[in-house]
């Protein structure tokens, strides 16, 4: 369409070529000298004179005309003599512009709005450097074997996914290997997993190692404003990949165009459903496409048609999901290899104090920890800048400048302590690792946990001792100041503890009452075009009975909560002590609180300031401590290293 475009441009400037040539350039008569012209003056020959800058038509009393031009002369005189020496005086025509220059300027106006249509048309298809009624085409790029330089030794903490995909690269390197013996290679490959776990890399990985051309394209770009535009786009990107074949077909966030058809609801149309259903015949149609694989990514497969996932189109899902603890330590490695490393990391502690870390927030986590050291003008990162990196990730940036009362501040400590003690007196819960009451983000303290393996479930013990811990908080700042001075700090743990327990009734089998059934589905994530159509099976008097168990679940551990303060009021009044003083405190700190030991040791960097805390109790704390028989509690393993926390948000009041 482009070419015709510009054939129908040149056909025109052509035509007003000729039409001026041709039009009426002879109409003004005539051209003859300027002696001529000032004799018939004498003769009494010329009925009428018009003067335009130079040029002189004529009009003879005969009806005929003429055209002169005055010459360019100075000397009146010198003119004059000439003439009345019957000397021939020619004036010549002023420069005009050419044929082509006067063409440009007539048609100019109308050139500069063919020229804006054009713009705003490329600007509605997206531009990238096509015509602008290239509507149909694929706007997939293609990257050539020699322009990837990921492989798999880039990816790391998936080992399972990539075994699952390099028998692709041993296809597309010896296809005959295979054929010969009648297998036949996946046509398509779904890579489903959370967001930032590596799907886009390790695809980019295959294409490497394969040394194949590699399409890659965003499932967004298939849809536009024009029907069927998608569909065209999606032909058009698979005659460009059978020409490159064999090769790779990439597309990103597939569940934009490959959302479940006849929703009705959620921003389903028309458009989309016929890109997918071209893209279905693409995959498996009638053609076949020997040597393109299709790589699909997404986050969201629950809402993907059910055509698109069956065998013959995507037959093989690969799940990239979060790295365990030896992923996450290989993963740091192969971000850690850019950055100047001091010689006390181990990537091993970082690891274990990251769970639940994707691959984007481990690079993320050492580009902060670059910067720190950056901004601390050192040659290399230390393990110092990755504890700080960590803390800032997990809780936010210190808030230096935020200004606390000493109530406040001593509230918040109790609330802290609170959650700390019985984080360390209940069992089967992850050790605390360290509690600051520097306020962090929206928190006002925290504390903070350390995971001494990946809990790929949990135990029924857990689950009731993390209920315990979140009330923790909220207790011992109603113990300490009484049930009317108690703050809204608590409002995170409750919402946390109360989710906690309701899913224990009705989705984990927890309650005796109910029994091991499923009295609601996890919402997750909603998708409207299955949400609307769901039916609770639930009579009002199993809903009755799910809000008694859950109350049973929460006063239970909130009771059990309140024996284990009430019993160690000395060591709460001893941690708050050292959270007002040093406002954090960490591992090693903690133990000497919970054995209740005379002093504490310093923080690291405490410098010249007192490297002692006497935990001196009051009256009424002996008074606890002897009620509680002077047992020291129960210590847990000391952890010696940081990390990870789960934080005990502590909204501002």
């Amino acid at each position: 369409m482009a070419k015709n475009l510009i054939l129908w441009l040149v056909i025109a400037v052509v035509l007003m070529s000729v039409f001026q040539s041709f039009g009426p350039g002879d109409s003004a008569g005539r051209q003859v000298d300027y002696t001529t012209f000032v004799r018939e003056i004498g003769q009494d020959q010329i009925r009428e004179v018009r003067f335009s800058d130079r040029e002189i038509t004529v009009f003879k009393r005969d009806n005929t005309r003429y055209v002169t031009y005055l010459p360019v002369l100075n000397d009146q005189k010198l003119l004059d003599d000439l003439i009345n020496a019957n000397v021939k005086v020619v004036g010549t025509p002023p420069e005009e512009p050419s044929l082509l220059a006067s063409i440009f300027i007539s048609w100019f106006p109308m050139l500069l709005l063919i020229g804006v249509w054009i713009f705003f048309m490329r600007q509605m298809q997206g531009g990238g450097g096509k015509g602008a009624m290239s509507f149909g085409k694929s706007k997939a790029r293609m990257m050539s074997e020699d322009q990837i330089k990921t492989t798999f030794n880039d990816v790391a903490g998936c080992d399972e996914a990539k075994e699952d995909v390099k028998e692709l690269v041993d296809y597309l390197r010896d296809p005959s290997r295979f054929q010969k013996l009648g297998g036949k290679i996946p046509t398509g490959v779904l890579m489903v997993g959370p967001p930032g776990t590596g799907k886009t890399l390790l695809a980019k990985a295959i294409a490497g190692e394969a040394k194949v051309p590699f399409f890659t394209i965003s499932g967004s770009d298939f849809v536009e404003m024009f029907v069927g535009v998608g569909a065209s786009r999606v032909r058009d990107m698979f005659e460009q990949a059978k020409k490159a074949a064999p090769c790779i077909i990439f597309i990103d966030e597939i569940d934009a165009v490959g959302r479940q058809r006849g929703a009705g609801v959620g921003g389903g149309h028309d458009e989309r459903e016929q890109t997918l259903n071209q893209m279905l015949v693409e995959m498996d149609g009638f053609e076949g496409h020997e040597g393109i694989i299709v790589i699909a990514a997404t986050n969201r497969p629950d809402v993907l048609d059910p055509a698109l996932l069956r065998p013959g189109r995507f037959d093989r899902q690969v799940v990239v999901g979060l790295p365990d603890v030896r992923g996450r330590e290989q993963i740091l490695k192969v971000h850690m290899r850019k950055v100047p490393l001091d010689g006390d990391v181990e990537p091993s502690l970082i690891a274990r104090g990251t769970p639940g870390f994707s691959g984007a927030d481990l690079a993320n986590l050492v580009n902060e920890a670059a910067l720190f050291a950056a901004r601390g003008n050192k040659r290399t990162v230390s393990m110092v800048e990755f504890e700080l990196a960590k803390d800032k990730i997990m809780m936010g940036a210190e808030r230096k400048s935020m200004v606390m009362s000493e109530e406040q501040k001593e509230s918040t400590a109790y609330h802290e302590a609170g959650h700390a003690i019985i984080g360390r007196l209940v069992p089967d819960h992850d050790p605390v690792y360290k509690v600051s009451i520097i306020p962090r983000g929206r928190a006002l303290g925290v504390t903070m946990y350390l995971p001494e393996q990946d809990r790929v479930s949990h135990s029924k013990e857990y689950l009731e001792s993390m209920i315990s811990s979140l009330y923790g908080g909220r207790l011992a700042e109603e113990l300490i100041y009484g049930v009317e001075k108690v703050s809204t700090g608590a409002s995170n743990d409750i919402e946390r503890a109360t989710d906690i327990a309701r899913k224990m009734v009705t989705q984990w089998g927890f309650s005796e009452k109910l029994g091991p059934l499923l009295y609601a589905e996890d919402e997750g994530e909603v998708f409207l075009g299955r949400s609307v159509t769901k039916t609770k099976h639930m009579s009002d008097d199993t809903a009755r009975t799910i809000d008694t168990e859950v109350r049973a679940i929460i006063d239970r551990n909130y009771e059990r909560a309140r024996e284990i303060l009430t019993g160690n009021m000395d060591i709460l009044h001893s941690m708050k002590d050292a959270l007002m003083k040093y406002e954090t405190i960490d591992a090693g700190q903690l133990d000497d609180l919970m054995a209740r030991k005379s002093e504490i040791r310093a923080p690291k960097g405490w410098g010249d300031k007192d490297d002692t805390l006497k935990a001196e109790a009051t009256e009424s704390q002996n008074k606890a401590s002897e009620a509680a028989g002077d047992k020291p509690a129960e210590k847990p393993e000391q952890v010696q290293q940081p990390h990870h926390s789960e934080e005990n948000d502590k909204p501002q009041a």
